[in-house]
């Protein structure tokens, strides 16, 4: 590719929904320009979640309006501020959330414009590969972990440890003093979950995995559950009188939900999607992600990093299920 205009940046777009070898590709489109509250990020690296290859799949329709860049989350330097908008945050390292939620400027591209507040302060110490890692996982954990109060002293279980948001949940839940387990699928994950600071890591899979979880203790107050249909007898058998679970995810059937079993335990069920939380809500959670990058209680996860110009085999990898994150460095 070669020509770029001084008003055009490389992204990449695609049209309508569909497979990711026939709809995505790398071209130049016109660099967005800022608007009123606005930011422009001059990105370094955007992160892929699962949302955004549903988004583009289709399995999660959204319109489009001529094109679409992809992908929610990503990090790089302010280089423009609209009106209403302190000129100071010009040069401002930053993270990036949600930045393709009713927009077209997602951050697969070398320039994206979002609200100031979906560009919050990366500090200097922290690495663009790692800020591109937060967004979506990173708040949805810190909504679904501290959102219904203090966890300080509690045992919480956390599934899908070794997952985006699951890791970052462990990470949170570490950093808080909960006494933390977490399931996964295999010992990679199990390795990658104890290094992210979980206290008991139990493979899901295996026959004994109730038993193993009710001996470290049957007095779990706060569970993270992204499988609800698969997990809730598992949940149910290790939870506390009074405890919540709080599910953010539903990739699968829509379970029954035994009601006298919720009843008779006493147990709560949350259920929460980023892209509605209340404006306070989500800000609350971004200020506790915030909170814990300065006290150096998120780590960068295992990445693999792909080229703009290999956006469709990033998007194949994440549609695969990765160990780890998937991030797109941006030339």
């Amino acid at each position: 590719m070669s020509g770029q205009k001084s008003n055009e940046m490389l992204a990449a777009v695609y049209d309508k929904p569909g497979d990711a070898s026939t709809v995505l590709s790398a071209r130049y489109v016109k660099r967005p320009e800022v608007g009123a509250g606005q930011v422009r990020v001059r990105l370094a690296f955007s992160g892929i979640n699962p949302t955004d290859v549903k988004i583009r799949s289709g399995r999660t329709p959204r319109p489009i309006a001529d094109f679409q860049v992809p992908h929610m989350d990503g990090s790089g330097t302010i280089d423009a501020v609209g009106p209403g908008v302190e000129m100071t945050r010009i040069g401002q390292r930053v993270w990036v959330l949600l930045a393709a939620h009713e927009s077209r400027w997602g951050t697969a591209a070398q320039w994206t414009v979002v609200n100031q507040d979906r560009a919050i302060e990366l500090p200097d110490e922290v690495s663009f590969e790692l800020g591109a890692t937060l967004g979506v996982p990173a708040v949805t954990a810190a909504n679904c972990l501290l959102g219904d109060g203090p966890i300080t002293g509690k045992d919480v279980l956390i599934a899908g440890g070794a997952g985006a948001v699951g890791r970052c949940a462990v990470e949170l839940a570490h950093w808080q003093g909960a006494r933390v387990a977490a399931s996964v699928s295999g010992e990679v994950k199990a390795e990658i979950t104890r290094q992210a600071g979980a206290d008991f890591v139990v493979n899901y899979r295996e026959a004994s995995a109730k038993g193993q979880l009710q001996a470290w203790s049957t007095k779990v107050a706060h569970i993270v559950e992204l499988d609800l249909g698969t997990n809730l007898d598992l949940d149910l058998a290790v939870a506390a009188p009074g405890a919540s679970i709080v599910t953010y995810a539903a990739d699968r059937e829509d379970p029954i939900i035994p009601i006298r079993r919720l009843m008779a335990a006493g147990v709560s069920l949350r259920f929460m999607l980023l892209y509605t939380l209340p404006a306070p809500v989500l800000a609350a959670a971004i200020d506790i992600v915030s909170a814990a990058l300065a006290a150096n209680a998120l780590q960068l996860p295992p990445v693999q990093v792909f080229t703009l110009a290999d956006i469709v085999g990033a998007h194949q990898v994440q549609e695969a299920g990765p160990t780890g994150r998937v991030l797109v460095e941006l030339p």
